[in-house]
């Protein structure tokens, strides 16, 4: 688990959510509702990115013919 954590798909993606959330709340501040929902809709885009790249990636471990197994010596 903490390799999903440090991972820079992670990090990045918790990155652009702050930003967007930011983002968000700046525009809240100034009456902006147009730049508002625009951060909303890229925050919850990140994380929809974000879960179909983990996706991706575990569809291609999974059709990886050759899968050791952890710990195994061989």
């Amino acid at each position: 688990m903490k390799s999903k954590f440090t991972s820079r798909k992670f990090l990045i993606c918790l990155a652009a959510f702050l930003g967007s959330i930011g983002t968000s709340i700046a525009a809240l501040h100034t009456d902006n509702q147009t730049i508002a929902t625009v951060g909303i809709v890229c925050a919850v885009a990140s994380a929809a990115i974000y879960a179909a790249c983990e996706a991706w990636v575990d569809a291609a471990h999974c059709n990886d013919p050759v899968i050791e197994e952890e710990g195994d010596p061989e």
